[in-house]
């Protein structure tokens, strides 16, 4: 049985003690990344401390075990079993803190930090507190003792010369840290969890159990251990009546949730990473057994509750049942507290069944609201967790949601807002693509069809297809605004709701003209569809008119809030202004774009730019790439050519004053700078140990749209990808993608992929992605990506695009020496992404 108790930095090392790290674990292998890590948290302590002394930071547990060799009197030595990674980072930590005092300040803190935590001043065979591996064991003592070779070129040394260095820089951060606040910090402020296996135990397999096989330690372990440490006489019952139960009920990561949202119902700022350290703090105001036995009850009757809504089935009431079904499907976890507090209310008795599916209904329609106006993600998280400590608690449940959901700037639409901006707003490109398709779906299961189909396989489908040909143009024509091309009207109406229906020919319809598509829509047994094929043209007014009849549907089906949002604006300005704001040097785009980002028309984004200071207004073009001629700067006296500041950025000109095109961000590129909408994620992890259904579809649709040359140049193309050892994944979005995987989410640094293969017929080079996945987080190796693409034939990607996702034709692949280069790159890609991986025991 062993022992846990929470302590410091001081506890550990104050004393006559010795830490010895067994031989078989690893040698020191912490890099910068960790350093940065643990630094960061210790700065941050040290202002926080600043005004709550008291306050700590938990880093951690650490496993001990006494050392066979210790004897009932003398030094106390014990195994450090996991966590001395951890334990030998604060320790070169406190070895740079002495140097720098002893530096700086007074020759005292050598000798006060040396005998106080680094040393057994009076032990001759046991004067190092901490004993490394043997391969660290110089490093460490020539950092202990400052010796001419401390800061050596090796992990030890490394580690001191981070904190040396950043040490110097104190004085000079925007938020100035004394020295004295980062030594309290490290010594008394980080706090960790001592484990003490008993004596006798085998230590190897302690080790073992913790590492090999993979089962760390959780803060659901953490918690537990000190909850049964506080049960000394009930502990064996409590933990076979309550505990185990409870624990086989989840997984682990499921267990912490728990332990989480508990938290969450008293303050919402709680953060999952802090669970441990705040159930505890909780936790230590008990005082008696059947205290802390009647916590574990709470916890066990909660448990209930979360298994309900993490498997809806087994929900009794087909009303609620019903509505946890749709919350679990559209995927938001911060969604739980409030599902959580609404289940618990009815288990005490405060709340029906039929007044939680009403909140759980208003919550489904406050999600389907605000992805239908373009606002899915806008502080989604703050709101939904506020929501149990902010309603109203006097009235009945579900008007207490409905109300606090109605109020301030939460963007949950009301009818007249949603009608307006169901025409407009870009639905397709917002949110997530299971989202987008779950509305569709619902809208779907609103006709109680008599003849029920499989909705679950269906895909969206542009009806005005996503790339326009010319019989598609000439039926745009007929109905342009002044001024409008049949491009700019495409880009106005192409992803918005009145244009979409779900159907399974998404690959045989393509960008057929509407009247083979209006056949094939007219046999489908989806009523979205089948309303379609009842006219007897696809243009703006059908688009229109259309998305008037699915927003009439949609305030029937989904209740919208109990008044007005305030004075919010219905165009959100604010997302182009996101837009401008990340739009690259280099780079341009046009006031059409811009329109359909937010879904209104090219003449007010002009109207807004001229009369609202708006960063980087200068980057919006006409269509054509010419400066638009009422452009006027509006700071007060400039009157400099706007090409030439676009020229000294980066954007190319033609003799005719025309921007380069390769060059302009498109509207689904704005989406990505502006965030409204996620990247596409892989499904499914290898080609061959993978969903066989997934990698069918992506080759049927893209044979179906591309044809058999490039499908086959394609397959071509993932075979030599799988030979050289990369792995194949599949998006879930209504178009099967295909990732080429070099690393796989087990690595260290996560998984990271090149490029996205799509049926519509375009490689997608995903920078944005790489931009955050190591080492591809450095510009340096993403332009050497973006060169070595821009030597295929018919391939320009522009610099201004390393941070988005730019694509390039797949029929590039058929040609035979061009798929042989782009070969010749994917297999430097996967070299660079072969970054080698440390053993993962210890890290934070």
């Amino acid at each position: 049985m062993v022992a846990a108790h929470e302590t410091t930095l001081q506890g550990l090392l104050e004393g006559t003690r010795q830490y010895l790290v067994p031989l078989y674990q690893r040698t020191y292998s912490w890099t910068e990344l960790q350093f940065a890590r643990i630094w960061d948290d210790v700065c941050q302590l040290a202002r926080d401390r600043a005004d709550h002394p008291a306050a700590t930071h938990f880093i951690g547990s650490l496993v001990l075990a006494p050392s066979p060799a210790m004897g009932p009197v003398g030094v106390a030595e014990y195994l450090v079993v996991d966590g001395q990674q951890r334990l030998t980072t604060l320790t070169i930590l406190l070895c740079a803190i002495r140097d720098h005092r002893a530096e700086h300040e007074s020759p005292k803190h050598r000798l006060r930090l040396d005998q106080q935590y680094l040393t057994n001043p009076f032990e001759e065979q046991r004067w190092l507190k901490l004993v490394p591996t043997q391969a660290d064991r110089d490093a460490y003592t020539a950092c202990v003792k400052s010796t001419p070779h401390v800061g050596g070129d090796n992990p030890v040394g490394r580690a001191y010369q981070f904190f040396a260095k950043a040490l110097t820089t104190l004085g000079t951060a925007e938020e100035p840290i004394a020295i004295e606040q980062i030594e309290s910090a490290v010594v008394t402020g980080l706090a960790l969890v001592a484990i003490t296996a008993k004596p006798g135990d085998n230590v190897y397999r302690i080790f073992e159990s913790l590492n090999n096989t993979g089962l760390t330690l959780t803060q659901a372990d953490l918690l537990r251990n000190y909850i049964f440490m506080r049960l000394p006489h009930r502990g064996q019952a409590v933990y076979e009546s309550l505990w185990l139960p409870l624990q086989q009920r989840f997984t682990p990561t499921e267990l912490v949730l728990l332990f989480w949202l508990d938290l969450v119902h008293r303050d919402p700022k709680v953060k999952q990473t802090d669970t441990y350290s705040s159930q505890q703090a909780r936790l230590e105001k008990l005082h008696t057994e059947a205290d802390v036995e009647a916590e574990v009850q709470r916890f066990s009757r909660l448990g209930a509750l979360l298994r309900v809504i993490l498997h809806p089935a087994e929900e009794q009431d087909p009303g609620v049942r019903q509505r946890l079904e749709r919350l679990s499907a559209w995927g938001t976890t911060t969604v739980y507290p409030v599902l959580l507090h609404l289940l618990d209310r009815r288990d005490r008795g405060t709340a029906t069944s039929a007044q939680i599916a009403s909140a759980m209904l208003y919550l489904e329609s406050f999600f389907v609201r605000r992805l239908l106006i373009g606002r899915s993600t806008m502080n989604i998280n703050r709101i939904l967790l506020a929501v149990v400590t902010e309603m109203d608690q006097d009235l009945p449940v579900h008007e207490a949601v409905r109300k606090y959901l109605s109020t301030g700037r939460k963007h949950w639409a009301a009818d007249a807002s949603l009608r307006a901006l169901v025409r407009t707003i870009p639905f397709y490109l917002n949110g997530r693509a299971n989202q987008r398709s779950l509305v569709l779906r619902w809208l779907e299961e609103s006709h109680d069809s008599k003849e029920p189909v499989a909705l679950e396989k269906l895909t969206i489908e542009h009806v005005l297809p996503q790339a326009l040909s010319d019989e598609w143009r000439r039926m745009l024509a007929a109905d342009l605004d002044a001024d409008e091309t049949p491009d700019e009207a495409h880009d106005a109406l192409v992803h918005t709701l009145g244009n979409l229906t779900i159907t399974g020919y998404n690959s045989e319809l393509s960008n057929k003209p509407f009247a083979v598509k209006r056949v094939a829509l007219a046999k489908s047994g989806v009523q979205l569809s089948r309303d379609i094929a009842d006219r007897q043209r696809w243009g703006r007014s059908e688009i229109l008119a259309r998305a008037d009849a699915l927003a009439d549907r949609i305030v029937t089906i989904w209740p919208g809030p109990t008044e007005e949002t305030g004075n919010e604006s219905e165009v959100p300005w604010d997302v182009l202004a996101k837009a401008l704001a990340e739009l690259p040097a280099g780079a341009w785009t046009t006031y059409g774009d811009l329109a359909a980002l937010i879904g209104t028309a090219p003449q007010p984004v002009g109207n807004r730019l001229a009369n609202h200071p708006t960063l980087n207004a200068h980057r919006v073009l006409q269509a054509g790439g010419i400066v638009a001629g009422n452009f006027r700067w509006l700071e007060p006296g400039r009157t400099d050519d706007p090409r030439d500041v676009l020229r000294a950025e980066g954007v190319n000109f033609d003799q005719h004053g025309r921007a380069d095109q390769t060059q302009r961000i498109t509207v689904e590129e704005l989406a990505q700078l502006a965030g409204v909408t996620p990247a596409d994620l892989p499904e499914r992890r290898s080609r061959f140990r993978g969903d066989v259904d997934r990698a069918s579809r992506f080759m049927e649709q893209l044979t179906a749209s591309q044809g058999p040359a490039v499908a086959t140049a394609t397959a071509v193309v993932l075979d030599a990808w799988t030979t050289m050892g990369g792995t194949l994944g599949y998006g879930d979005g209504d178009e099967t993608s295909c990732f080429l995987l070099a690393r796989e989410k087990e690595h260290e640094y996560g998984n990271i992929w090149p490029v996205t293969f799509y049926p519509s017929g375009k490689c997608e080079v995903v920078f944005q992605h790489l931009s955050i996945r190591t080492p591809f987080d450095g510009v340096t190796l993403r332009e050497e990506l973006r060169q070595r693409l821009n030597q295929l034939p018919g391939v320009e990607i522009a610099a201004a695009k390393l941070a988005l996702r730019p694509n390039f034709p797949l029929t590039v692949l058929a040609d035979a020496e061009a798929r042989d280069a782009l070969l010749d790159h994917l297999r430097w890609f996967y070299d660079q992404a072969q970054i080698s991986t440390p053993d993962e025991t210890d890290l934070v």
